[in-house]
């Protein structure tokens, strides 16, 4: 089965194809990211008209372009699987109303895909995948959670965020630093040239039971530990760096305890900070600690992406669930009402 995914919760446009016949990562048979952080920019953040204008500027000519990568025309696709939440409302519907015409044309099966289950399957793109139980670390600009996975489909929220995520932390962060927008990666960047130990933050709700997570108090002992420093170059790296270490610590901690509570030894970590190179690191560490395994996708699929969304949606097309002719998205949508996936849960990248 030929999917084709599309990805437009935000700021960015992705499109994919996914091949269900081909082996682990051989299935994704191309795909394409636009970004719209030049557009944004001069804003400092997203502004949701200008993201949907661009999504219909940029989407059709991004589908016809993944396609002939793929070496493919759109009577050879199979399904058609798109983001319908969580996300902007204005995104989100020009994702849905693309992919619901395209498949009513080619009288073809469509499915709406939920955005984080999208992060939270992408590991399982690679070769070599684990198999449910794990636990799955969901890290990106606006969720910070921890999840059991029973089975695909069937998701039980151990904790999150009580306010910020660590991806917003990061980058609200960066921003009061005076760091250009998108602040994250910049902080990441900057951190990597930080004195370790010059400045010590907390790991937030690390003296306490639980698996919940708040970033908000961290981020106000940087902002003090920033107005009372010279703000030197060197300094505004080592403040980065104790900024990172505190949160990557954090979360491998809360890491750690889910799945002493989950009952098993994997891990998967997806969303854009599963990017960072120091929690990966420090992950990696963690998991051969405790003989266990960590996963993560590459790094160009931790953020937003057509291919994540492809293979969730290849996943519910096989086990024949897809939507009526509606266009219908929700902005807000918890990922424990997804329906279970009743069939061989990584049969999709291992056929």
């Amino acid at each position: 089965m030929k999917v084709l995914g599309i990805e437009t919760s935000c700021d960015e446009t992705g499109v994919a194809v996914y091949d269900t016949a081909r082996t682990g990562a051989g299935g994704l048979l191309a795909h394409a990211v636009y970004s719209q952080i030049a557009l944004h920019a001069e804003y400092g953040g997203v502004v949701p008209e200008l993201a949907s204008r661009d999504h219909v500027r940029k989407l059709l000519p991004l589908i016809r372009q993944t396609l002939a990568e793929a070496g493919l025309d759109t009577r050879d696709l199979d399904g058609v699987a798109y983001t319908a939440g969580p996300g902007l409302v204005g995104a989100l519907l020009v994702g849905a109303g693309v992919a619901r015409s395209l498949a009513w044309a080619l009288d073809v099966p469509a499915v709406a895909v939920h955005h984080m289950e999208g992060h939270l399957l992408a590991p399982l793109i690679e070769h070599d995948p684990p198999e449910p139980p794990f636990v799955a670390l969901l890290v990106s600009g606006g969720h910070t959670q921890l999840v059991a996975v029973d089975a695909i489909g069937s998701y039980r929220l151990l904790g999150e965020t009580l306010d910020d995520a660590a991806g917003e932390a990061f980058d609200k962060t960066a921003k009061l630093m005076g760091l250009p927008y998108p602040g994250g990666p910049q902080l990441a960047r900057l951190a990597e040239d930080g004195t370790p130990g010059r400045f010590r933050f907390a790991r937030p709700m690390t003296d306490r039971p639980g698996l919940d997570f708040s970033f908000s108090g961290l981020k106000t002992q940087v902002l003090l530990a920033w107005r009372d420093s010279d703000q030197q170059p060197q300094t505004k790296a080592d403040i980065a760096r104790g900024f990172e270490d505190a949160v990557v610590e954090t979360l491998a901690i809360k890491c750690g305890r889910a799945l002493d509570e989950a009952g098993c030894d994997t891990l998967i970590v997806a969303g854009g900070v599963g990017a960072n190179k120091r929690l990966r690191a420090r992950l990696q560490e963690m998991a051969a600690r405790r003989g266990g395994r960590v996963c993560f996708p590459r790094l160009d699929l931790c953020t937003d992406n057509g291919a994540m969304i492809a293979f969730a949606g290849a996943l519910r097309l096989e086990a024949g669930q897809h939507e009526s002719a509606e266009v219908k998205v929700t902005p807000r949508w918890d990922m424990a009402t997804l329906a279970p996936v009743a069939r061989n849960p990584v049969s999709a990248g291992a056929q």
